[in-house]
């Protein structure tokens, strides 16, 4: 089946043509006739399938006729990431160049002067994430009760980042006669509630299993020990080995991670950039955008890159982290081997994976093998990308070619035990003042403290003069004599 068959406008196939695209994927054949008859849709397809073309392709079409009013939006679409709905503007940019249509973006990290001006002016498509809407609508910028068309994209990592209450807000402001789109990777029992209450008697499309990996996609598995410093280790080694690297995206669950692995490929000599939701908005379109013309070969990401980012040409994913979440396996590997192309996606295990790698091989189905090859890391491995330890530099400062103090093990050895012989020289030597610290008297202080583990000969205690007290501080009547009674 091809385009032309799919109740498309001419405009909108010329523009799918220009684009080199001639067959529709499984989720655009069954998705676009039933969202052009105006009926509520749920998808469920894995990720790169081309879920977003199954809506912006119709919604193109619907979008030819009418007519857009100020602060009042069409069609709403809700992204979880921004760079999810920076990608989706661009589908619009891309499949709509020969209409005339407004598209707005409200995402955090863009003032909001800008984004009201472009609200005041009509829009056709708003695309945004709930928590930037929210702030629009609650400020009286921006009403929804002219949308139409309503499309929650990537459903189940919006539960993860906990946009829900946000999305059953947003639904509650919009006509309840909208049409609903829902598309999602996975089915957990929290999606399926929330499509039993904003969606009416919708379309079921279901082209693959739930959480189910590509085909195209060669999965291992690395065993590792539990130091960071090993992990780091093997994967460079990984990357030096691997066949056929064109560029790859390597996965960690905490943001301090991606930049401690970031910082430690760059010292080893690789061409990294690193992207994680702390980082501001230019930031992180920037290291995205040089990723994908392939300036950055390596992009070290945190779970913001795990879901529906487009990057076609991804040949190598790592997972430097095993998720917590066997779905976000799914959705990583997912950025690799899109489209037909193949791909290969490896995930460094230590022993406190074990879990949740059970778990992943149960929710996928299937066993992940074990890479070949030995990249085993001896335990007495230096960690050298590391930030060296405060003690370890201290010791550094001591040793070797400043001639400071020897390592302890050699000071032990030339130093006596407390049952040997002093050295004549040691005993001979007088001993030092001892230092008063802050908020310490001489009085107070020891006249002599012997050092620990050594034989020092006892001095005699020095005698103690007892003169009579001087009282001449005291006041006359204190001095006088007083009389006992009987």
């Amino acid at each position: 089946m091809s385009f032309s068959n799919l109740g498309l406008s001419d405009k909108v196939q010329a523009a799918v043509a220009a684009t080199g695209y001639t067959t529709p994927t499984p989720i655009q054949e069954q998705a676009i006739p039933h969202v052009l008859a105006r009926r509520d849709v749920l998808g469920i397809a894995q990720t790169g399938t081309g879920k977003t073309a199954a809506f912006v392709l119709p919604m193109l079409t619907i979008l030819e006729k009418g007519r857009a009013r100020a602060r009042m939006p069409r069609t709403l679409i809700l992204e979880p990431t921004r760079e999810l709905a920076a990608q989706v503007k661009e589908n619009f940019d891309k499949y709509g160049a020969g209409q005339k249509l407004n598209v707005a973006l409200l995402i955090g990290g863009v003032s909001f002067g800008d984004q009201d001006s472009k609200l005041m002016r009509g829009v056709d498509v708003l695309i945004a994430t709930p928590g930037r809407l929210l702030d629009h609508t609650e400020r009286g910028g921006l009403l929804l009760t002219g949308v139409e068309l309503l499309v929650i994209d990537e459903a189940d990592r919006m539960l993860d980042m906990g946009f829900i209450p946000d999305i059953e807000r947003i639904c509650k402001l919009v006509p309840f006669t909208r049409q609903t789109l829902f598309f999602t990777a996975t089915m957990p029992p929290e999606i399926s509630r929330i499509t039993e209450a904003f969606l009416h008697n919708p379309a079921r499309i279901e082209v693959s299993k739930p959480a189910t990996t590509a085909v195209t996609v060669t999965q291992s598995q690395v065993p590792a020990g539990r130091e960071p410093h090993e992990k780091r280790e093997i994967l460079r080694r990984l990357l030096r080995d691997a066949k056929d690297l064109n560029n790859a995206i390597i996965f960690c669950n905490r943001k301090r991670e991606v930049a401690v692995l970031h910082k430690s490929l760059q010292k080893h000599g690789f061409s990294v950039g690193a992207l994680h939701g702390d980082m501001d908005q230019s930031a992180r379109m920037a290291a995205l955008d040089q990723f994908r013309k392939g300036e950055l070969p390596l992009l070290v990401a945190s779970d913001v890159a795990a879901r529906g980012l487009d990057i076609p040409a991804v040949s190598h994913v790592f997972n430097f982290d095993v998720p917590h979440h066997p779905d976000d396996y799914v959705h990583r590997i997912g950025r690799t081997g899109r489209a037909g192309r193949t791909g290969t996606a490896i995930s460094i295990v230590t022993p406190l994976d074990s879990k949740s790698m059970a778990a992943i091989e149960k929710l996928i189905g299937q066993q992940i093998p074990r890479t070949e090859g030995d990249y085993t890391v001896h335990s007495d491995a230096s960690d050298e990308d590391a930030a060296p330890r405060r003690s370890r530099s201290r010791e550094g400062s001591r040793d070797g070619a400043r001639g400071g103090r020897k390592p302890r093990r050699e000071r032990e050895a030339r130093e006596p035990r407390h049952d040997q012989e002093p050295r004549q020289e040691r005993a001979a030597k007088p001993e030092r003042e001892p230092r008063h610290g802050r908020g310490s008297s001489p009085q107070a202080a020891p006249s002599h403290v012997p050092s620990i583990g050594r034989a020092e000969p006892r001095r005699p205690q020095r005698e103690v003069d007892h003169e009579p007290a001087d009282h001449s501080h005291l006041p006359a009547f204190l001095l006088r004599p007083v009389r006992a009674r009987a």
